[in-house]
């Protein structure tokens, strides 16, 4: 049996490493995809792995690998740094057959570790991309990024605000306008009124939280939410007259890339789940004091609904262009 091997830090794994890798699976029986990590990468270790077997997790022929690299020297050359990968390598893996890389220590590598070098696209012509523009500008070259990678670089936006401030309404209009997906305030499909249960509330906390794991996992690089689970905590104090410990453990559980406070500068339009206009001025402040609290910063979004619409895309084009 042919044994290949891969080496690399995947930091994200994208489309030329897969590119590299499935290469690599037609010139051996078996390739070990090995994934180095140390304590200060940028992504952690346990995310980038769970991507690459996630990948190749119907390749059976491919098998990934996590090491820690507590055993490179950067300050010896590239021969000599090869010689101290192999020495690992050999302690680590079985007997290796070949190594194939696009880099330029795959020559001295394979010789260090008796193998053959197979070099694949060094010039990356066929995908040119690499790990550290992604991670400067993900969404420039964001159609290299794997499916199961995106999530990971998807900003996520919540529209954040009292009652009938057009929340919804942007956020299905955002989402349309940047084709993406966005979340619903969940709590209108799990209750009819106001007249809800501590149980309901922790039932809608959690809706919330896996209705954007779930849109997270489609959305082209936005992802508009409608309503946090502080508009919960909010709404749980005011009708319930206390707050679930559960909210405030699942409130860590997602952090906004950007909050919109929506200001109160348009009619109010009731249905049967709103009842607070009499309060506008009051909830208003409560909104805005939660974050303040935090020191989440924001941006207030005022005037009628056309005027609303151009601050917000204007601040989505920023965040898109960076």
């Amino acid at each position: 049996m042919t044994r290949a091997l891969v080496i690399g830090k995947f930091m994200p794994i994208h489309k030329g490493h897969v590119a590299l890798i499935e290469f690599a699976a037609t010139q051996a029986d078996e390739v070990i995809v090995s994934m180095s990590f140390t304590p200060n990468d940028t992504i952690g270790p346990q995310l980038r792995f769970s991507w690459i077997k996630e990948i190749f997790k119907d390749s059976p022929n491919i098998v990934p690998s996590i090491i820690k690299d507590d055993f490179d020297d950067e300050s010896i050359p590239l021969a000599g740094r090869t010689n101290v990968w192999a020495a690992t390598m050999r302690q680590v893996y079985p007997k290796i057959d070949i190594v194939v890389s696009s880099e330029a220590y795959g020559d001295p590598f394979a010789i260090n570790l008796n193998a053959t070098h197979i070099s694949f696209d060094p010039k990356r012509s066929k995908v040119p991309v690499s790990a550290s523009l992604i991670r400067a500008k993900p969404f420039q070259y964001w159609d290299f990024i794997p499916a199961v990678v995106r999530p990971y670089f998807v900003k996520k936006i919540c529209f954040y605000g009292s009652e009938s401030t057009g929340k919804s309404f942007m956020a299905q209009k955002m989402a349309k306008r940047y084709q993406t997906e966005f979340v619903p305030e969940v709590a209108r499909e799990l209750i009819t009124s106001n007249d809800f249960t501590e149980a309901d509330i922790i039932k809608i906390g959690y809706a919330q939280i896996e209705r954007i794991n779930e849109k997270i996992k489609t959305a082209n690089k936005i992802l508009f939410c409608d309503t946090d689970t502080i508009t919960t905590q909010i709404y749980s104090r005011h009708y319930l007259h206390t707050v679930p410990a559960v909210l405030f453990e699942l409130e860590k559980q997602v952090q906004y890339d950007q909050y919109f406070l929506f200001d109160i500068d348009v009619p109010w339009v009731a249905d049967h789940m709103r009842d607070l206009g009499n309060e506008r001025v009051k909830m208003f402040q409560v909104f805005k004091n939660e974050l303040d609290q935090r020191a989440i910063s924001y941006r207030l979004v005022t005037g009628n609904y056309q005027q609303r619409e151009i601050m917000i895309s204007k601040c989505i084009d920023e965040i898109l262009a960076k």
